[in-house]
């Protein structure tokens, strides 16, 4: 990936931050040029996003297409280089991003049904897409923060004001937390640039830089821990069931998909890769939390009759698994925690897109109630069983590539953890099955007889996460290499 290329990187923040402008210029009541902006900006977002994947050379250097502009230096507290709109891309950036192109295209295409205040909704969810690109590919400590708040922030309002249920309770139990957790990280950030002492924000000068033995083992917890709550780490998990079962369609698709992958992102940003002898003395411990998660997540799931709650449950199970392979300090655990980032991104992303199309007909979602689906909706139980399979871990689907390798990094590290591991997938299988037998089978049910087959947008959307779901099962290789490659040259040593 040349530097030249690097403007595009620069291209994927600004892109929703320019079109999120430009909507606020159009009259409310022009639905047709909304989705126009919209569609033309999420397929502009969603094919640099794939182009920029494919064109990372994984066997070329860590970070690629970095380019920069001085924003502070030489004053105050800061030197050279002291804060930069800096960004690049490694190959643990480089599949977070091709997700988030994916799940932004999709949920696109279903929020276009919205009736309520369908400007106002774009704004905010472009908003939120800028930040979370921005954290992606930004390697300026300052300014990684500032765009991390920038996507978790745009939550508040996108669940209380288009949500259903107890939305004002999900928005403000998620705001609470994730904003109790960003002080955590806020602390850590400028401890590590205190105690770097070279006063810039430059996070390639800051991986490099010299760190006490006992300052790590305090600031990595607050990594940990602050990064975590967003990516649904157990204890700090009940923001995300509520949450996630508030949250309109594609804020859904967007919060598990995407935005728990950010936390677990900042994990190996700020803990793995900038204090690696507070990460190897903490791993234990991450994956401990993160089997415990994944144990009480795959449960919690089992006892849910709500799609969106049972869902919400799954989720903190899976990004359990990314925990454990985080903490099993080994390549192959690691490459399977990055590359469930993005099995479970485009996999969750499919569940919450099609439990918001049958909902929206319906208005009902408790799955107890329903029956025969198949025979009334035919293609969207398809697409519902191949998020199901992929959940857990059907061979040829993108679950079992990612949880193949934490199971065998597990097992290597942890031979209880990753038997423990194993239970969960098969916990995850009991609560699918269950679902699938009750919702989809039997005869249809006289109530039901109103709704039909899910449109040809969300049937488009379903599409491009399901090839998706199959193309990392089918063809990993892609991922494999770039994850493999960013993980051995960003991660120190001492912890491979």
């Amino acid at each position: 990936m040349t530097t030249s290329e690097g403007y595009l990187l620069l291209a994927l923040p600004l892109i929703p931050l320019g079109s999120a402008i430009l909507l606020m210029l159009i009259p409310s009541g022009e639905r047709n040029a909304i989705k126009g902006v919209t569609g033309l900006a999420s397929l502009a977002m969603f094919i640099i996003s794939v182009y920029v994947f494919f064109a990372f050379d994984y066997r070329g250097d860590q970070f690629q297409g970095v380019i920069d502009w001085p924003w502070l230096q030489n004053a105050g507290f800061l030197g050279k280089d002291g804060i930069q709109l800096k960004v690049g891309l490694d190959g643990i950036a480089a599949p977070m991003v091709l997700l988030t192109g994916i799940v932004i295209l999709s949920g696109t295409w279903v929020s276009w049904k919205i009736e309520n205040r369908l400007k106002d909704f774009f704004v905010l969810l472009f908003v939120l897409v800028a930040g979370v690109y921005g954290t992606f590919v930004a390697l300026d400590l300052f300014f990684w923060f500032l765009l991390y708040e920038t996507a978790v922030l745009p939550m508040y309002l996108l669940i209380a004001v288009w949500g259903s249920g107890r939305r004002e309770y999900g928005a403000m139990k998620l705001m609470m937390m994730l904003v109790a957790a960003s002080i955590l990280i806020f602390v850590a950030i400028f401890g590590i640039f205190t105690e770097a002492g070279l006063g810039t924000f430059d996070m390639p000068a800051l991986f490099d830089a010299e760190y006490g033995r006992n300052f790590q083992l305090v600031m990595f917890p607050l990594v940990a821990i602050g990064c975590g709550t967003l990516a649904g780490i157990f204890p700090f998990h009940p923001w995300s069931p509520d949450g996630h079962a508030a949250a309109p369609t594609a804020v859904s698709m967007l919060h598990a998909g995407v935005l728990m992958k950010l936390g677990a992102f900042g994990i190996i940003r700020l803990g793995f890769q900038m204090l690696p002898e507070g990460a190897e003395f903490w791993a234990p411990a991450l994956l401990t939390l993160g089997i415990i998660g994944a144990l009480y997540g795959a449960v919690g799931a089992l006892r849910q009759t709500d799609f969106k709650l049972m869902t919400g449950f799954s989720s903190v199970s899976h990004m359990g698994y990314v925990f454990v392979g985080l903490g099993t300090l080994n390549l192959i655990g690691m490459s399977g925690a990055v590359l469930q980032m993005f099995a479970h991104g485009v996999m969750t992303a499919l569940f919450f897109l099609l439990i918001g199309a049958l909902y929206d007909q319906s208005h009902d979602r408790e799955f107890n109630h329903y029956s025969g689906m198949a025979r009334r909706m035919p293609i969207w139980a398809i697409f519902f069983v191949i998020a199901g399979l992929a959940s857990f871990g059907l061979p040829g689907l993108s679950g079992f590539i990612a949880e193949l390798h934490i199971f065998i990094g597990a097992f290597r590290a942890y031979p209880l953890v990753g038997a423990l591991a194993v239970l969960t997938a098969a916990i995850t299988a009991t609560y699918l099955l269950r679902m699938f037998a009750q919702t989809f089978f039997g005869e249809p049910s006289p109530r039901w007889s109103s709704v039909g087959e899910i449109s040809w947008t969300e049937r488009a959307g379903a599409t491009v996460l399901a090839i998706s779901i199959f193309a990392l099962g089918l063809w990993p290789s892609p991922w494999i290499d770039r994850v493999a490659a960013g993980l051995e040259a960003g991660i120190p040593e001492v912890l491979l």
